[in-house]
């Protein structure tokens, strides 16, 4: 056969395999909005047009998770609701509704959920009329930030201009309190008319126990890291790779009880739950609540309170779609989570890791399991980068930078972008060198299609 035919050939079934994985993509997205509108039905009941909108942001499915809940005490005080996300949500169903709850998160500086930047995009860019629907916020944000509950805020001046009347003050909550919850509960109360109802408790942990514990990285210019795994004490949940840990944190030096979230860096099939977790440091140099309890206080054999919530907004592409890993410091248990799911499938599917941490010699976190993987070929391409090693510092940006045509190829044919670490400087400057390599129309593009997914912090 001459070269000529043999590329048609290649070709064709390149542009085949795009089909096929284009197709499969499309399947799960009809699904899970099908299983989402059967969920919603059951809701709704006969309320049809008078049903509460129950609209949501989510980035690590906290938000979600309250707006089902949300929806739940609606229909339970005799009050039909459907359940919308925002990749879904357009001006048409806001015209056509009566009252609308929206239950926003705000990720980075008051960025919106990427899942609402197509709304925000297409919609909040221009002015619009809504003087029949009246609205409620519950706006989800961290008070150490300085654009707190930004998103949220920006939905609600978008309303005010648009002349849609407040049921009531927008509920903002810093960080998950309770109390901030328990405010939009009564405002709920409100609206149902009801005089008793139960309290959303804090989650319903589950109890494990401390297994293992390894310093990663002794002697590291950026601070200890520790891997820890836990098994669980009863019955193991199920999980899936992207989802996250919700660790309860018993009060300590005179602070109440709080809870902390971690990227999960193993699968069910493991048998137990890993974490790589850095212990960090106050402004008077004691360690951090929870870094320092859990490299510091507990022990192997001791238990804690810890539940797996579901992160769909960070779950796995189809089995055979190219993946592009991008991740640095503990960012990297997010993406040890998806290599292993994709090791399980034994299926051919192109997978590239860029990694950036401080020193070779002491931050090449799991580097046997990624040249084991390399080796076999559930990794295609790793690519690392150490900041600390050269006379001029080199971040895990450089390397999208660097490798620009591979990565524009692999986009091209139909790869998905995961990625997981430090929301200050990694992730503002991975975005923006994906902007360079594929365009801001291009990166919104794989936003919109659920082919760019995050897992910042």
């Amino acid at each position: 056969m001459t070269a000529e035919p043999e590329r048609l050939l290649w070709a064709v079934a390149a542009v085949a395999l795009w089909l096929l994985l284009t197709a499969g993509v499309v399947w799960r997205v009809r699904r899970n909005r099908r299983r989402e509108a059967e969920r919603a039905q059951a809701l709704t009941g006969d309320a049809g047009q008078d049903a509460v909108l129950v609209a949501y942001a989510s980035q690590t499915g906290f938000g979600e998770e309250l707006a089902w809940m949300t929806a739940r005490a609606l229909s339970d005080g005799g009050v039909g609701a459907r359940v919308l996300s925002f990749a879904d949500l357009d001006l048409e169903t806001l015209r056509n509704a009566r009252r609308a709850l929206f239950i926003v998160s705000t990720t980075g500086e008051g960025d919106p959920p990427d899942a609402a930047s197509g709304f925000v995009r297409r919609v909040m860019s221009q002015d619009a009329a809504l003087p029949d629907l009246s609205w409620g916020l519950l706006a989800l944000g961290d008070r150490s930030y300085d654009a707190f509950c930004g998103f949220g805020r920006a939905l609600a001046a978008w309303l005010a201009r648009a002349e849609a009347p407040p049921l009531f003050d927008p509920v903002e909550v810093d960080n998950g309190d309770a109390g901030d919850i328990r405010h939009w509960q009564h405002q709920l109360n409100q609206i149902t008319g009801a005089t008793t109802a139960p309290d959303w408790t804090p989650p319903a942990y589950d109890r494990w126990r401390l297994v293992e514990r390894r310093l990663l990285n002794p002697g590291s210019p950026g601070g200890e890291a520790h891997h820890l795994a836990f098994e669980p004490v009863g019955a193991a949940p199920n999980w899936a790779a992207g989802d996250i840990a919700e660790i309860g944190v018993p009060p300590r030096d005179g602070q109440a009880t709080a809870s902390r979230e971690y990227s999960v860096a193993s699968l069910p099939a493991d048998g137990r739950a890993e974490f790589l977790i850095r212990l960090m440091h106050r402004p008077d140099g004691t360690p951090g609540l929870a870094s320092g309890w859990l490299t510091r206080t507990i022990q192997p054999g001791d238990e804690i309170d810890l539940r797996i919530r579901a992160n769909r907004g960070f779950h796995a592409p189809p089995p055979g779609a190219p993946m592009i890993l991008i991740g640095n410091g503990t960012g990297i248990a997010g993406l040890r989570a998806h290599l292993k799911a994709r090791a399980a499938l034994n299926q051919s599917s192109e997978t590239w890791l860029l990694f950036g941490e401080r020193t070779r010699d002491h931050d090449t976190f799991y580097d046997a399991e990624l040249q084991a993987w390399l080796g076999s070929g559930v990794l295609t391409r790793l690519d690392r980068c150490f900041s600390r090693d050269g006379a001029e510092r080199t971040y895990v940006q450089a390397l999208v930078a660097e490798h620009a045509g591979p990565l524009a190829d692999w986009v091209e044919r139909g790869a998905f972008i995961y990625v997981c670490g430090s929301l200050e400087g990694m992730s503002r400057g991975v975005h923006a060198a994906l902007q360079a390599v594929l365009g801001e129309a291009g990166l919104q593009a794989l936003t919109e299609a659920g082919r760019y997914r995050r897992d910042v912090y």
